[in-house]
């Protein structure tokens, strides 16, 4: 099991200690996402003018929002994903198909000529009989 890490960071202008088995990389990076959604939220006039708690709840559902868009990306890329290991298997089959019918096809095409060959040497016997019975 990793380490656990503590990780002082500053959220809104006030020192936070983070704790969690995360990299410190990592915990200052979630932090530096709520400071962003902080800064533009307070870019909007009516946001400022908000009791405190109401910017933290507004904060909040637009963290959660972003959550679940997210949440439903990576759905919507999974299922993309399944489509497309289905698609290359599908593909797989059909190559290994293929690859049999032309085996196949070699394999008769092989047997054919050896069949002309043979039909051929007979002919030329049968022309060379024909020649010598005339003579």
């Amino acid at each position: 099991m990793a380490s656990k890490t503590d990780t002082e960071v500053i959220i809104g202008g006030k020192v936070f200690t983070l704790s969690g088995y995360e990299s410190e990389e990592y915990l200052q990076k979630v932090a530096s996402y709520i400071n962003n959604k902080i800064a533009e939220y307070n870019k909007i006039d009516g946001f400022k003018k908000q009791p405190i708690d109401t910017q933290n709840v507004l904060l909040q559902l637009n963290i959660a929002d972003d959550y679940f868009k997210a949440k439903k990306q990576i759905e919507i890329m999974e299922e993309q994903l399944s489509e497309k290991e289905k698609e290359l298997y599908d593909i797989k089959h059909e190559l290994i198909a293929t690859q049999m019918k032309y085996e196949n096809s070699e394999k008769n095409g092989k047997s054919l000529q050896t069949k002309l060959d043979e039909s051929s040497k007979k002919i030329i016997q049968l022309e060379a009989q024909a020649k010598a019975s005339k003579k």
